[in-house]
């Protein structure tokens, strides 16, 4: 009831779901890479959905954008792949906090090596957007460790968000 004793309706806005929330801010932080080809991002949050950490694809710490290869193909020591950094490496890597317990938004399904350290780091579920690579042998391999080490594994869809 407002001042005059009359019946007020109460209007509730409509929010997004921590699932839309965490994709949104993976999407955010991918825009800090410098990679020509490939912007990636990730968030790791605990059970509370409180952020405890946040990554993007790029070189390790005090390494300059300029002074590695960001190629694709070639010889190995001349591609981006000898030296880059995952999101979801980095967003372990950058937690204020354990991660044991943890879930990760990821803007691409992870491959085989982000796999180890998200099961090494104790993160039990992944919630990733985009699976092009999943015909790829190290994202095949990523997809049966963390099947093995009992990780959930789920597709965001924005359709299908809550």
């Amino acid at each position: 009831m407002n001042k005059k004793g009359l019946k007020t309706k109460t209007v509730v806005r409509k929010r997004i779901s921590w699932d839309e929330c965490f994709m949104q801010i993976a999407h955010v932080i991918a825009d800090r890479s410098q990679d020509p080809s490939t912007q990636a991002g990730a968030v790791v949050v605990n059970e509370k959905n409180i952020l405890v950490g946040v990554g993007y694809n790029g070189w390790p710490r005090g390494i300059k954008s300029e002074e590695l290869p960001w190629e694709r193909e070639g010889d190995f020591m001349n591609t981006k792949y000898a030296y880059v950094c995952h999101a979801e490496e980095n967003a372990v890597y950058n937690a204020n906090n354990s991660t044991e317990g943890c879930k990760i938004y990821c803007t691409l399904f992870p491959c085989n090596e982000c796999a180890k350290t998200i099961i090494q780091n104790g993160i039990n579920e992944v919630i990733y957007e985009s699976d092009k690579y999943a015909d790829v042998p190290a994202f095949m391999a990523s997809r049966k460790m963390l099947k093995l080490a009992k990780i959930g594994m789920r597709q965001y869809n924005i359709n299908n968000d809550k």
